[in-house]
């Protein structure tokens, strides 16, 4: 089982993998084995979501989620990392926004900031060089 939520677990066997030769510079006969795994899962035939799960991802990522990894030469940790980047971008997909609540400065908050402005102002003001009919 993929465990992506505390609430949402989807079997492996609704996973499809694919493996196919990593790409990048090595020579003639480098790296012949298959390393580069690509996972594939697709929220729109898969029965173990709920309804309201399902909409979400559809929503976010489409009807089809992929996920591939060609990072180290070895295929089982490719598997292994292709497997935690689908998690990841399944549960990045059914993450509730919380609705904001707008707020108001505080009292406190508002003199602060009026306060740092006239620092400011006093402060380049110093720096100017002393008008010609201040004299």
């Amino acid at each position: 089982m993929l465990r992506v939520t505390p609430s949402c677990s989807i079997p492996l066997d609704e996973l499809e993998w694919r493996t196919s030769r990593s790409g990048g510079p090595g020579g003639q006969h480098a790296n012949t084995s298959d390393t580069r795994v690509e996972v594939v899962f697709s929220i729109a035939d898969s029965p173990t979501l709920g309804p309201r799960q399902r909409a979400r991802l559809l929503e976010r990522l489409g009807p089809v989620v992929r996920a591939t990894a060609a990072d180290t030469r070895s295929q089982a940790r490719n598997r292994e990392l292709a497997l935690e980047r689908l998690r990841a971008r399944l549960a990045e997909g059914l993450r509730l926004e919380r609705p904001r609540r707008p707020t108001a400065p505080s009292e406190a908050a508002r003199r602060r900031r009026l306060e740092a402005k006239r620092r400011r102002s006093a402060r380049k003001r110093e720096r100017r060089p002393p008008s010609p009919d201040a004299e």
